[in-house]
């Protein structure tokens, strides 16, 4: 009789220790407030000194990443390590751990163990029968080790509380993406902003760009910087990578690119500058190719430097497009490169397009790219449309080309084009 009601008391314990636990993490908000909640209430559960929740994620053909890990102390030891080869017992075996001899212990020959750990007890938190974390307590108050009635207690807490502390850390997750996607959209806005909202006119001339980001934010930008009024600054870039690091890197070239431009120094010059701007300020695994050029609409004359990019084509009435290749190397990989420009006339009827090589490496579903060759010949149809409809024309092409396949990289494409008086 006396060892029944001795178990009806556990029992009555456990469930008052449950409840009690259910109501006080019922009402927190965060992760971190629930698991320490769950570690605080468990180191009474089993009298221990120090507990810890080390939450888990299993990785394909990869070792168990430690997502987090929260420890509650009521010595005055430091926190214990939670010791990998602990949780890679836990990882095989799935089920409750109870070490009462560290020292001495065989499953464990060869581990250090601190030598104020003087008892162990782990149990599994399982969602599933997915592994997702491991709560842990250390030292027995009383000395004795830890019971297979503590471990059983222990086992429970972490058996109820895995889903809550899975469905509060996913919540985070959530919350967080959502204002990560809330600031890639205000990023986007920013971005579109930043770019020319209208083409310049200039008298005897049509002009006209367009950028399409295969994201939500992207690293192609263009730009036209009037100068006077008969002169204009215009220029396309792609900088390396994709997302919001290249969208910033974008809006920092472009903003240095604006000054270099009003500064009045040559076109060599500006792309030379931009080049050392770029070099010093970041990695050697960021750069950016540029097209950058001044038109006078007086003289009718293209003075430009190509650095690295897809070489523009001109489209005159008299020959087969050419090439606009001068200039040298991408920039910010090379801090003392000399760069050159080259000027050719603009004929009435003249078109040029400068264009990002997204469009010319656009992909259909059996990664056949778009290509420079039906690029040149859709300019040769189309040289007689306004500057704006060729670029619709050439984006219509891609789209067409690409069908069901995603957009891998930004599309952009600027458009000057002499009119015949």
């Amino acid at each position: 009789m006396q060892a029944e009601n001795q178990r009806l008391k556990r029992a009555v314990d456990e469930l008052s220790v449950l409840n009690e636990l259910a109501g006080a993490i019922g009402a927190l908000k965060t992760s971190e407030e629930v698991i320490r909640k769950i570690i605080s209430r468990s180191l009474r559960a089993v009298d221990a000194e120090q507990g810890m929740i080390t939450l888990v994620e299993e990785q394909p053909d990869l070792p168990m990443k430690t997502l987090v890990r929260a420890s509650i102390s009521s010595s005055e030891h430091d926190p214990f390590h939670f010791d990998q080869a602990l949780l890679g017992w836990m990882v095989l075996n799935k089920k409750p751990l109870t070490v009462n001899s560290p020292a001495t212990d065989e499953r464990f020959h060869g581990l250090h163990w601190d030598d104020s750990v003087r008892s162990v007890l782990c149990v599994p938190m399982l969602v599933r029968n997915l592994l997702k974390g491991v709560l842990a307590v250390y030292n027995k108050k009383d000395g004795a080790g830890f019971t297979e009635e503590d471990q059983r207690l222990l086992a429970i807490i972490a058996s109820q509380s895995a889903q809550v502390v899975e469905n509060a850390r996913l919540y985070e997750e959530e919350q967080a993406l959502i204002q990560m996607h809330h600031e890639l959209k205000l990023a986007s806005q920013i971005q579109m902003d930043l770019l020319p909202k209208e083409a310049p006119k200039f008298p005897g001339y049509d002009i006209a760009g367009a950028t399409f980001p295969a994201g939500t934010v992207g690293g192609d930008y263009f730009d036209f910087i009037p100068l006077s009024e008969h002169r204009l600054a215009l220029c396309l870039g792609d900088i390396s990578g994709k997302g919001l690091p290249a969208a910033l890197l974008m809006s920092n070239l472009q903003a240095s690119l604006q000054g270099l431009t009003i500064s009045g120094s040559s076109v060599r010059d500006c792309v030379a500058s931009l080049n050392r701007h770029l070099y010093r300020r970041t990695g050697p695994e960021k750069f950016a190719t540029l097209f950058y050029a001044t038109v006078d609409t007086r003289s009718h004359e293209l003075t430009y430097c190509n650095a690295g990019h897809e070489p523009p084509f001109l489209l005159t009435e008299e020959q087969e497009p050419t090439r606009l290749r001068e200039g040298g190397t991408v920039i910010g990989v090379d801090n003392g490169f000399e760069y050159e420009q080259s000027s050719v006339p603009l004929k009435p009827g003249d078109v040029l397009v400068v264009y990002s090589d997204g469009v010319t490496e656009a992909m259909d579903l059996e990664k056949k790219q778009f290509g420079e060759e039906k690029l040149r010949d859709l300019i040769m149809e189309n040289a007689a449309m306004p500057a704006g409809r060729i670029i619709e024309e050439i984006l219509r092409a891609v789209r067409a080309h690409t069908a069901e396949a995603p957009q891998h990289d930004d599309i952009t494409a600027l458009v000057v084009k002499r009119e015949i008086m």
